[in-house]
């Protein structure tokens, strides 16, 4: 049986942030998108906030997942 991934889903400020990548960014990103929506728990948690926080290859991501772990939602994007 395949492994469940969570929908990745864009708070309208990382869609803005999303636009002005380059191809190449782009594509560091998705690799950061597929192991949070793998594992939503990869990132840490950040101080008492339901907003969780990862970072790989120069790519930071904050996002937040919902209680059933099944939709990520996307808050920032540092790339």
């Amino acid at each position: 049986m395949p492994e469940r991934r969570a929908l990745v889903t864009f708070h309208e400020t990382a869609e803005r942030q999303l636009a002005a990548l380059a191809a190449d960014d782009l594509a560091r990103l998705d690799v950061v998108l597929d192991a949070i929506a793998a594992d939503p728990e990869v990132g840490r948690p950040l101080a008492d906030s339901p907003l969780r926080e990862y970072e790989q290859d120069s790519v930071r991501v904050i996002y937040y997942a919902t209680t059933l772990g099944t939709i990520i939602v996307v808050a920032y994007v540092e790339v």
